[in-house]
């Protein structure tokens, strides 16, 4: 299974970036809607990387790739990128199942609403004193193998969860633009055929994604590049 998150860093542009950093003691099946990764497969590791608010590359998954190797990791895994801190991590456990967050609300949306006349995509934030830090990163281990239709249940009760504990956070939003989840469990095993709130994963699963999200955004979030340059 996944260890512990691993709390590291790069030298980038002239900074020290922090990242996180899981590796899985055996390959893991995974669904995950992450820049590198992203998809249903197996994966050894997951990295979860800061980046600066002035963040523009056009090339993430390259650029989370070349972070993996820095870092020598082997084979398949899953990358994500948030203008979080990613220390500031809140990890919670139910019922076996395990998440990490990182969670940034300062650009909530709902999800139905128009976007920016002329524009359907979310530009980086300016790095500048006002900038807000929006991203909701998600990894959650199951201990027990899903059903790849159990997996995309999954990634829908986890978004449902995260948008409830941000309804009770104040916010009428359902996340913000740069959204992630990544769900992983064991390659073996009988599969599980469900994996919605109410089904024997899902349920601990919800639970433990509303807790975490909760905590981590319960509180004001500056950008990691904001606070450096501070």
């Amino acid at each position: 299974m996944l260890t512990e998150p691993t709390l590291t860093s790069r030298h980038e542009d002239g900074w020290d970036v922090p990242l996180l950093v899981w590796r899985a003691d055996r390959p893991l099946l995974a669904v995950s809607s992450a820049p590198l990764g992203g998809g249903i497969g197996v994966r050894n590791w997951v990295v979860n990387a800061t980046v600066p608010m002035s963040y523009h590359r056009d090339d993430p998954a390259e650029h989370l790739a070349g972070l993996a190797g820095q870092l020598g990791l082997d084979g398949p895994g899953v990358g994500l990128l948030t203008g979080v801190d990613v220390a500031e991590v809140v990890a919670r456990t139910d019922t076996g199942v395990r998440v990490w967050a990182t969670v940034g609300l300062g650009t909530p949306l709902q999800a139905a609403e128009p976007a920016p006349a002329g524009s359907t995509v979310p530009e980086p934030a300016p790095a500048e004193s006002g900038a807000r830090v929006g991203t909701v990163n998600i990894v959650i281990q199951v201990p027990a193998r899903l059903g790849d239709a159990a997996l995309v249940n999954a990634v829908a009760t986890a978004t449902e969860a995260k948008v409830q504990a941000i309804r009770e956070l104040g916010l009428v939003a359902t996340g913000t633009p740069t959204d992630a989840v990544t769900v992983l469990c064991p390659v073996d095993g009988a599969p599980a055929a469900y994996g919605g709130p109410r089904s024997t994963w899902g349920a601990p699963l919800a639970r433990a994604v509303h807790a975490a999200v909760l905590a981590g955004g319960a509180g004001s979030v500056v950008p990691w590049s904001q606070r450096c340059t501070a």
